[in-house]
């Protein structure tokens, strides 16, 4: 592929088309601030998802993990002669950065870090790890690989007398996490509260984990009472900027309202972390408030997160400028974020025959 010029259409694959993202990956891409035309192909394992419809051209592939997957991914940049790749999940990032000197010779540019950084950002240990080293603010933590590592664990974070977090060191979507609480659901409760699936009691927790084959290893923490916050972040070569905002509302691990603000120290927090990590182009962290207030990194994501559009709104298109780095062009020096807010909604795409019409 060969160098783009300022103003033709530039084509951008963008993978994980089915992510609860790709709505807000398509605007950040589609409203740059250069106004700058661009042609997106959308892929995904799954041939069904909505995004194949919300692109120019739509291509099902292999799961990341199968043999075939980059070869067909090469295939569809060629073809389609795709500017840069887009990715926006865990698991294909992983296999992207192994691979980043065999695109490179294929003359594919992706946005993707490379594999050491994505190794220490996707583990959430390694990553717990690197705040300690830097003397950045983490929440105490241990990995337990047994039964008795994790009831030892459980017990030195404070347990029964405060609430601990469970979760494996390396999952997405709040896969595997739970908050071990002794107090059970009351009446009020159980007829007032959606069940979101997070609290349990360590008997219960224990009595799962004991009907696998193999114990796993899991990432055993301080219990964080305060709001969480998520941190878009993009780290070029000349510029780096941060943007943290508060979640106000989440359901099943998406946000579905948020609001920019400017904590100074969670923005320098990230940037430091991401500095010694090795991060570039777009990414984020997670961080929540422990009692006394002070932000504490829950984990990282080295990929485009899923509410990263709403850094749009504040005047930071992280995932633009993580484009653009990626062709080598220049970006200008980052401005500081104005106050916005984000809000999602249910909506829906109607398919009959030719006809596609979203609601």
């Amino acid at each position: 592929m060969v160098a783009t010029k300022a103003n033709s259409v530039l084509t951008i694959l963008v993978t994980g088309a089915g992510a609860p993202g790709i709505r807000g990956t398509l605007y950040a891409l589609r409203k740059n601030g250069d106004r700058r035309p661009v042609r997106i192909i959308g892929v995904d394992a799954d041939p069904g998802v909505v995004g194949r419809f919300l692109v120019e051209r739509f291509f099902p592939v292999p799961a990341p993990e199968h043999d075939t997957y980059l070869e067909e991914l090469v295939r569809i940049c060629r073809s389609e002669s795709v500017d840069v790749v887009v990715p926006q999940t865990t698991r294909e990032i992983a296999v992207l950065s192994r691979n980043l000197a065999g695109l490179k010779e294929a003359h594919i540019r992706a946005m993707v870090s490379g594999h050491g950084a994505i190794e220490i950002a996707n583990n959430k240990w390694s990553v717990l790890e690197t705040f300690r080293k830097l003397g950045l603010p983490y929440p105490a933590y241990q990995l337990a690989d047994s039964e008795t590592a994790l009831l030892r664990a459980v017990e030195q974070l404070g347990y029964p007398q405060s609430p601990v977090v469970v979760k494996p060191p390396v999952s997405n979507g709040m896969r595997g996490v739970r908050v071990l609480r002794k107090q059970a659901w009351d009446v009020r409760r159980f007829l007032s509260e959606k069940p979101m699936g997070l609290e349990i009691s360590l008997e219960e927790l224990l009595a799962i984990l004991r009907r696998g084959p193999d114990w796993p290893e899991l990432l055993v923490t301080e219990y964080l009472p305060g709001p969480e916050y998520t941190v878009d972040a993009f780290r070029g070569e000349k510029v780096e900027i941060a943007v943290p905002r508060l979640r106000e509302q989440i359901r099943s691990g998406i946000t579905f309202r948020s609001r920019t603000e400017f904590h100074a120290g969670m923005a320098e927090f990230t940037l430091c972390a991401a500095r010694a990590i090795g991060l570039r182009y777009a990414f984020g962290f997670q961080f929540k408030l422990d009692a006394a207030g002070v932000p504490k990194v829950l984990e990282s994501n080295p990929r485009v997160q899923g509410t990263m559009v709403a850094s749009v709104f504040s005047g930071a298109n992280v995932i633009w400028m993580g484009v653009k780095e990626a062709l080598g062009e220049r970006i200008e020096e980052a401005t500081h974020p104005i106050t916005s807010q984000f809000f999602r909604f249910w909506g829906g795409v109607g398919v009959a025959g030719e006809c596609i019409d979203e609601i």
